[in-house]
Order: C-alpha cells, then sequence, then structure tokens
C-alpha cells in the first residue's frame, strides 16, 4: 500500500519519542501490505477498529496512542488522518478528522 502522509507519522514520533518504533514498525508494514478488505486488516491487526467511510483506528504503543487513517483498497493506498494520544483522540471526530473540507 502507498502511504500517504507519512511526514505527519515522523512529525508526531519527533515529539513523542515512544512512538517512534511502533509507528515505523506500521509504516513498515503498511507499505508492504496488499490490502484488499477490512478483514486482511483485521487478520494483521487484531485490535483494529473499523467506523466506516474506510476508517481504520490501529493502537499504537500499547494503546497509548492512536492512529486514524482512510484506505482506499481499489486504489493500493493509506491516507494518514490522525496520530495522537488518547486525550486528543477524545476530542476528533474520526469519521471526519483530517479531511480538508469537514
Amino acid at each position: 500500500m502507498r502511504v500517504i502522509a507519512k511526514k505527519t507519522l515522523i512529525t508526531f514520533y519527533l515529539a513523542h519519542k515512544d512512538a517512534e518504533q511502533a509507528l515505523k514498525a506500521w509504516y513498515d508494514e503498511a507499505a508492504k501490505a496488499n490490502w484488499t478488505s477490512p478483514n486482511e486488516i483485521k487478520a494483521q491487526y487484531r485490535n483494529a477498529s473499523f467506523i466506516g467511510s474506510n476508517r481504520v483506528i490501529f493502537n499504537i504503543s500499547g494503546n497509548k496512542y492512536r492512529l486514524i487513517v482512510a484506505v482506499a483498497y481499489q486504489h493500493k493506498a493509506v491516507f494518514i488522518k490522525f496520530i495522537g494520544t488518547h486525550e486528543a483522540y477524545d476530542t476528533v471526530d474520526a469519521l471526519k478528522v483530517g479531511d480538508a473540507n469537514k
């Protein structure tokens, strides 16, 4: 999969060093993946949550952080929409965060 907005991950783990290895591992796994459905993501990430609009929430660093992505299966792309602490996650609309016009 092409992971769009890797810079978002880098910016986050530069500020949150304890997330660096987990985010790098997630990025490497996602970049090598060829997901064609939510079931394939769930097989790889048991704790992933699917919330609609092809959005997926991943727990990062033992569930200390949340990563929200939008998956375009037909285009083989994953768009980073949000990465943050649980406190920050609780303040966003997971279905709309990261969308320019929402």
